[in-house]
């Protein structure tokens, strides 16, 4: 893997995973005389679409269904 002219390097996603090094998460880069380490910023990592999504149902989508899963999947399905 090389370094850009820019500076720039991609991190492995499988290594991005493992490390919680999502989208938009903040690092910090730390060097020891040896070795550059790069660390997640603890609280700065912006909530992902998904977490928007998943905290805006929890606010705002309960109690207003009547319908039964059986009757939502009839109307998905087309049955």
């Amino acid at each position: 893997m090389r370094i850009t002219s820019k500076g720039q390097v991609t991190i492995p996603a499988d290594i991005r995973v493992a490390a919680g090094l999502m989208p938009n998460t903040e690092v910090a880069f730390e060097y020891d005389g040896t070795a550059v380490r790069i660390v997640p910023v603890a609280g700065t990592r912006k909530p992902n679409r998904g977490e928007v999504l998943v905290a805006h149902l929890r606010r705002h989508g309960k109690g207003q269904n009547t319908m039964t899963t059986d009757e939502i999947m009839a109307l998905t399905r087309g049955d």
